[in-house]
């Protein structure tokens, strides 16, 4: 059986990476989502399991000690991680997996699998950024200003990705990565039994 595409996306903070994942996995349902553990307490409608498994500290050192995790890193103070065995298990049955994590995580699971897709998505302009993420009424003067000015560090390791997406919509963004997932599907690297004639 063909292995799944394992497909990372990253972005820094405001850029839609939710918004685009939620379209990604409506406009193709085989694809299924990988759920990241983590530390930060839940926003308004967020459920554990679906959104995120809301860890303790002490937990989520737990998991980090039994070797739970395919990566993690701490981001603004709280801990985020992607749970390995469930990841292993749908890629090896043969599904596509969408991971959306950070660029600290993205890039030790570049180490590890390096054959995954790893997109970047960026936004259309750091003043829309801002807009954005003063949008969310979540943020002190301060954590603004500290989202931006990592948002612009964040922006330079998207260079060490395969994809770079541009999120002016929503619906520019999820079709330009559907045509990079068509694209790879088609890689000679992932389809060499086809040429056994």
């Amino acid at each position: 059986m063909e292995r799944g595409l394992l497909i990372v996306i990253s972005g820094a903070s405001g850029t839609g990476k939710g918004t685009v994942c939620k379209k990604i996995l409506a406009d193709l349902p085989k694809i299924s989502y990988s759920i990241s553990a983590t530390t930060r307490k839940p926003r308004q409608g967020e459920v554990d399991g679906r959104e995120y498994y809301f860890l303790s500290v002490d937990e989520f050192k737990q998991w980090i000690a039994d070797e739970k995790f395919l990566e993690y890193a701490e981001v603004y103070g709280n801990f985020y991680g992607t749970p390995l065995n469930k990841i292993e298990e749908q890629l090896n049955r043969g599904e596509d997996v969408l991971l959306e994590i950070d660029v600290q995580g993205a890039l030790n699971v570049k180490k590890k699998c390096p054959d995954g897709v790893y997109i970047f998505l960026l936004p259309p302009s750091l003043e829309e950024l801002r807009r954005r993420i003063e949008g969310r009424g979540s943020e002190t003067p301060e954590s603004l200003n500290r989202r931006l000015k990592n948002a612009v560090a964040e922006i330079q390791i998207g260079r060490e990705y395969d994809y770079a997406v541009v999120n002016d919509t929503i619906e520019n963004a999820a079709a330009q990565i559907k045509s990079i997932l068509a694209a790879e599907r088609c890689k000679v690297a992932r389809n060499t039994d086809k040429f056994n004639f």
